[in-house]
């Protein structure tokens, strides 16, 4: 008998005693596990770890992001700015740049000319610094994210969670969801860092204050 067949016939075995009628529905698993191992500050935790990825972090309040982002397009020369349907027009930065939509349809060519892409982030997770796409609004498609050299992220603080439990109560699994840990890196067998390979080399992101009066640390 090959080794698959020796491994299904022992599952087989083992599930001789589940009533045909029973799903997985029907029995219930105990869900009393610690959800968040974030402590007080899930936000400043956040922007811990999202520095700790060589990414830059700016907490900033809601009167002050356009300038915010302005600031850090123009810190990089961008020419070519990417912004996805739904992104919020009021947080929109001005500058000398081109804004490029994806309405028809960008094509890799110029996805992969244009210097940054601009979006928001439906989750952000504290103990792992990661933000979390979810092709929502301000979000695109994924290609939009993965191919431009340079992803500036804006994460409002009332969606920063503690850990990854937290998350995905919030996210939908039917979604085409993408989890950012820092920016694209990767190192071969003698651990060079080489970055920029599998996405963005560069990763910004925009921390924006719960409390529109509140100032930015």
């Amino acid at each position: 008998m090959s080794t698959r067949k020796t491994v299904l016939a022992r599952v087989a075995a083992a599930l001789t005693d589940v009533p045909a009628a029973e799903t997985p529905d029907s029995v219930p698993v105990p869900r009393g596990y610690r959800a968040s191992h974030a402590g007080a500050d899930p936000v400043g935790l956040f922007m811990e770890r999202v520095a700790d990825y060589r990414a830059t972090v700016i907490r900033t309040t809601e009167e002050r992001v356009a300038r915010t982002l302005a600031a850090a397009l123009a810190e990089r020369g961008t020419q070519g700015l990417v912004v996805p349907g739904g992104f919020p027009p009021e947080l929109l930065p001005e500058g000398d740049w081109t804004r490029l939509g994806d309405i028809p349809r960008l094509s890799v060519e110029s996805l992969e000319s244009a210097d940054a892409v601009l979006t928001t982030a439906a989750v952000g997770i504290a103990v792992t610094g990661s933000i979390v796409l979810d092709a929502g609004p301000g979000q695109g498609r994924r290609a939009l994210t993965l191919l431009p050299d340079h992803h500036l992220c804006v994460v409002r603080e009332d969606r920063i969670v503690g850990d990854v439990p937290e998350a995905l109560s919030r996210l939908d699994p039917t979604a085409p969801l993408t989890f950012v840990s820092g920016p694209s890196a990767t190192s071969d067998i003698e651990l060079d860092r080489v970055e920029g390979v599998h996405g963005p080399r560069t990763l910004d992101v925009i921390v924006v204050a719960a409390h529109p009066t509140e100032e930015p640390s």
